[in-house]
């Protein structure tokens, strides 16, 4: 098994009187990783199943004086696929606030379900971890630098899903799977969700504008739909850590666009299943993009990982100069120029250099993606 990053940060919270809880998208790992952890330890574990059928009539109208029946003698609660579990936070507040010596655990692959059913009794109550796809630095700890770099082509190709990595001969067999409507599970039981397949067309829409600046109303055009119902579904899939969002930076410079959005994939491998294209780089005209989808998402869960508190952006005025990538802290801005090929470089526009005069600059290439991949600065 791969070494997660998140099992120490999340060891260190055991038993501080909060609830733990564990979200991300469908088979990043999330329950290997708490049951890998469980397994560990000595106190004696209670588990519920949310994909279980009777998991709701036990825990349904739940009381302190039921609860205390249920739980009895054991220190560990785990709820896995909580969002599919009735009043799973007021549960989960419940033992929280009367047991305890009890350590509540919780997993889920659904933002807005298990959350909207979290946020509010769980307030102040809770730990709150995001499990991604392997992560580079997991893959440099268990293959290590040298075997990794081997690998990068496979990992802009096929992504970095724990069964992906650990059995690669099936890697295109399994993205078909996780691709299909197994990813979307939980979006397509959404009452919110009456067209499926506009869902898989604005996935493949998306997919095919990896580091273009996306347009609702024009993405309402192409699959044939309205904007709101654009934006809600791209606000679903977000919320089911399928993509995310990387806003433009608008401080300092006069014709900076003010409300531009890109839009990537949390892992190459699932972008390139919703266009079934598995073809080696060589025959690809796509190289850029992939490279570029790679290096933001390997970095969004760097960041993730350190709690650096840098915010994120990519940069471009109307006059159409542009940067790919551009991180801030502290009122220092840091600059990146993604270029698959090494003989390439970008150079940094006059007019950012000028507006925002407390920066850094650095093109990104396969000859340096290492370091960009670890907190450098």
């Amino acid at each position: 098994m791969i070494k997660r990053t998140l099992q120490e940060q999340i060891e260190k919270k055991f038993f501080k009187n909060k609830a733990i809880i564990v979200i991300g998208a469908r088979q990043t790992g999330k329950t290997t990783l708490i049951q890998n952890m469980l397994d560990s330890r000595r106190e004696k574990t209670l588990f519920f199943n949310g994909d279980e059928a009777d998991t709701n009539d036990i825990l349904g109208q739940m009381t302190i004086a039921k609860l205390k029946g249920i739980i009895r003698d054991f220190k560990i609660v785990f709820f896995d696929e909580a969002q599919k579990i009735d009043n799973i936070g007021t549960v989960m507040k419940l033992i929280v606030d009367n047991f305890k010596d009890v350590q509540v655990i919780a997993s889920g692959s659904s933002s807005f379900e298990l959350m909207n059913n979290l946020i509010e009794p769980l307030t102040g109550r809770k730990y709150e971890f995001h499990l991604y796809p392997l992560s580079y630095s997991e893959l440099v700890g268990n293959f290590g630098v040298v075997e990794e770099k081997r690998n990068l082509e496979d990992r802009l190709i096929f992504g970095s899903y724990p069964d992906i990595v650990s059995y690669p001969e099936d890697a295109e067999e399994h993205l078909k799977l996780l691709a299909g409507s197994y990813l979307y599970k939980d979006l397509l039981m959404l009452e919110q969700i009456k067209k499926p397949v506009l869902l898989e067309k604005i996935l493949k829409a998306l997919a095919l504008q990896i580091g273009s600046e996306v347009s609702y109303s024009e993405l309402a055009g192409i699959v044939e739909s309205d904007k709101k119902t654009v934006e809600k579904y791209i606000d679903l899939l977000e919320k089911t850590y399928i993509i995310f969002r990387l806003p433009a930076l608008n401080k300092n410079v006069r014709n900076e666009i003010k409300k531009g959005k890109k839009i990537y994939f949390y892992d190459n491998g699932i972008r390139n299943a919703v266009i079934s294209d598995y073809r080696p780089l060589a025959k690809r005209t796509d190289q850029g993009a992939l490279w570029e989808n790679y290096l933001i998402s390997e970095r969004l869960k760097l960041l993730s990982f350190n709690t650096s508190g840098r915010e994120r952006f990519f940069w471009r005025t109307t006059q159409q100069q542009e940067i790919d990538y551009i991180e801030t802290q502290y009122d220092k801005y840091y600059a990146y120029e993604f270029k698959w090929n090494p003989l390439k470089s970008g150079s940094l526009s006059k007019t950012f250099a000028t507006g925002y005069p407390s920066h850094e600059f650095k093109n990104i290439t396969q000859d340096n993606y290492e370091i960009f991949l670890k907190l450098e600065e």
